[in-house]
């Protein structure tokens, strides 16, 4: 999956035609209006491509309507214990799994075409939901975690882990995280993941196990981009320089 923070309708399809599987769709750390989030959840559909939030909220009624709006699956930060993973199953998953609202009139049930039964039953089986392990906590218990059913994944926060780590705040490493998430996972079948930032990482990861990738996003892209334009400006001035100077 690849990363968006922004409202670009436009590179949900890119992403889509460069074969990517899912966008994350972060509202965690950035600002997406709740309307403009619903027109890029109609654009994955219309690209056919999955979309996971991650979403700014634990309100149970705010985080099924990013289901009801579209969404395939909601990522949620900073799951710690057992005891949350749970009752976060209890407000995205419907019953048996879960307590979560029905209305079905959302655009996930086709405004009310489907059949309600059908509905429920496709929606806990085609949606999902993924905790993020980014505390010492969090890796302690991620066994737990792992074995909760409802919880689809879980993915690791190196970044998170690593600040703590180096601040001597966690005596786990984003290293000793991932092997320890690793373990749980395949132990209770559950897919586990983590950011990769170059080859070399996403082969690591994968050959541990880890189906659940994120590499590439906007924000780097547009970064990674200025900085290779920039380039052929200072070549060309550069070169316009040195033929001045002779």
């Amino acid at each position: 999956m690849c990363a968006l923070g922004f409202h670009v309708p436009s590179y949900v399809h890119h992403s889509a035609a460069a074969g990517y599987d899912c966008i994350w769709l972060d509202l965690e750390h950035r600002l997406i209006g709740e309307q403009e989030v619903q027109n890029l959840l109609l654009h994955c559909h219309l690209a056919d491509i999955d979309c996971m939030v991650r979403p700014t909220t634990l309100e149970k009624t705010r985080l099924y309507r990013y289901l009801e709006d579209g969404a395939t699956g909601l990522m949620i930060p900073h799951v710690s214990t057992p005891e949350k993973a749970a009752m976060l199953v209890d407000a995205v998953k419907f019953p048996p799994l879960g307590d979560r609202g029905l209305d079905g009139a959302g655009f996930d049930a086709n405004y009310y075409l489907n059949d309600v039964d059908d509905y429920v039953r496709d929606a806990n089986q085609e949606t999902f939901l993924v905790v993020q392990i980014e505390t010492q906590q969090a890796v302690e218990n991620a066994d737990a975690i792992a074995s909760i059913e409802g919880v689809d994944a879980m993915f690791v926060g190196p970044g998170d882990l690593g600040m703590r780590h180096r601040l001597h705040a966690s005596n786990v490493s984003a290293d000793e995280g991932m092997e320890i998430v690793a373990a749980a996972a395949k132990k209770h079948n559950t897919a586990w993941g983590c950011p990769a930032f170059n080859v070399e990482q996403m082969k690591k990861l994968h050959g541990m196990g880890a189906r659940l990738l994120a590499h590439g996003g906007d924000f780097m892209a547009m970064k990674d981009m200025l900085d290779e334009y920039v380039q052929h400006y200072d070549e060309v001035l550069d070169n316009e320089t040195s033929g001045a100077d002779s």
